[in-house]
């Protein structure tokens, strides 16, 4: 519906690049997202720790992070669509080659593989998802919350069918098929891609990566955008275990209550990316109250153990709907929001400073996906979910309120200048000496 007043003027070009990247966000999605429900007791079978299948879903994240912040400063260099077709096809054979690791002996083999194959994964991923960034903010200028907003359905419809299409396929056929019939259709897709998808060039700019990410205001949304991967990636290698463990669910239904969360995340994302073109006042406010409803929501997951109350299943999806909303009221307005700032700034429109931004905003997710599993298994092993979910929370509580300084603080130098303007003191002290 957010794509409907829009898709009457949407340009062949236009359907074509919102075609191509809704691939790459549903496929991307339910490729990473499968792994939720059997892989960290797979990993631990095979002789992994909790803390260790924390890092292997980590090293994804972090591989993702030094690739996504060298090939925004090259985009323009590579070429969008090359980089695009590329990183899908590497992904799509990552995929494949992650289902054949239940044939390799366990113990330090095994874990060794498990990060070279995920780094392999990692590359393909952040180069597809960079360009795609681009490609949309450089066919929409006018309304990229809206359509990013949009395309996030399809994200979440990834994240929904991955975790129970997963599990599954795991408890029917084995650890092999998932993997193997996911990666195959990624492959499929990128001739599909190759052919559709629109080319876009640009000259390089003189905008610098450095000069974009130590303005004030990015720094923060860089924070807003870690704190909510990290709360997002804690949950990869620890939820599976403590519904496992906690409410006896067989590994087919576990995917089942991942639902919740993508659910809310995938129908929520649409209004929220409309609001924000429409209302661009809101963003702030949507990014400050997102924060601290994600931190909330992460205390009452376990929930934390100060409450005193028992965790059952019904208000555990109902937490994590929650999450996919308040998820979505942060992560939607960013992107526009770090546009406009460097806007603001001087920087120069085009292709260029697109792959600065995607780079950026992809390097940031990816920092914030390593930290969360690393160190969401950590605090699982040693606390245990409920108090390591209310410390994740921490993140975007930290998020939220230096957001909300910072708008306010903002926002009063903003009316005192205006009270004020720098012209009075000086047409005062001028009619003051006039008169002496």
């Amino acid at each position: 519906e957010a794509l409907g007043e829009e898709s009457r003027r949407l340009t062949r070009e236009q359907l074509c690049t919102v075609a191509a990247t809704a691939s790459i966000n549903f496929s991307s999605m339910i490729c990473y997202s499968i792994l939720g429900p059997f892989f960290p007791s797979e990993a631990e079978k095979k002789g992994a720790s909790n803390t260790v299948v924390g890092l292997i879903f980590g090293c994804f994240a972090l591989v993702n992070f030094l690739v996504a912040l060298l090939l925004g400063n090259y985009l323009t260099h590579i070429g969008a669509k090359f980089m695009f077709v590329a990183g899908m096809f590497v992904s799509g054979c990552g995929t494949i080659l992650f289902g054949m690791l239940d044939k390799v002996p366990s113990g330090p083999t095994f874990i060794g593989l498990c990060f070279l194959v995920r780094a392999v994964d990692a590359v393909g991923f952040a180069a597809a998802m960079t360009a795609s960034f681009s490609i949309l903010a450089k066919a929409f200028p006018n309304n990229i919350a809206t359509v990013l907003g949009s395309l996030e359905i399809f994200t979440g419809l990834g994240l929904v069918l991955g975790p129970p299409l997963g599990g599954f396929l795991y408890q029917s056929f084995g650890y092999e098929v998932p993997f193997i019939t996911l990666g195959c259709i990624v492959l499929v897709l990128v001739p599909v891609n190759m052919c559709i998808l629109p080319k876009y060039d640009s000259i390089p700019s003189k905008g610098s990566f450095w000069k974009l990410i130590l303005l004030p205001k990015v720094l923060l949304l860089c924070l807003t955008i870690f704190s909510l991967s990290a709360c997002l990636g804690f949950l990869d290698p620890t939820m599976s275990l403590f519904i496992l463990k906690k409410f006896k669910l067989p590994a087919g239904y576990v995917g089942l209550v991942f639902l919740g969360l993508a659910l809310s995340y995938s129908l929520s994302s649409p209004l929220l990316g409309l609001l924000s073109d429409k209302l661009p006042y809101l963003r702030k406010w949507l990014l400050v109250f997102g924060g601290l409803m994600t931190a909330l929501c992460f205390f009452m997951l376990g929930p934390a153990p100060v409450l005193h109350i028992e965790s059952q299943l019904w208000m555990f999806v109902l937490v994590l709907v929650l999450v996919g909303f308040s998820l979505g009221m942060s992560a939607i307005p960013v992107f526009p929001e770090i546009l406009h700032c460097a806007y603001e700034n001087g920087f120069e429109e085009g292709l260029s400073l697109l792959g600065l931004v995607s780079g950026l905003f992809s390097a940031m997710w990816s920092l914030g996906a390593f930290a969360g599993p690393t160190l969401g298994g950590f605090l699982n092993e040693k606390l245990g979910f409920e108090w390591a979910s209310a410390i994740q929370g921490g993140w975007a509580l930290l998020s939220g309120l230096a957001t909300g300084i910072f708008y306010i603080t903002e926002a009063t130098r903003r009316s005192s200048s205006l009270q004020n303007p720098p012209g009075n003191n000086e047409e005062r002290s001028h009619l003051m000496g006039s008169e002496t």
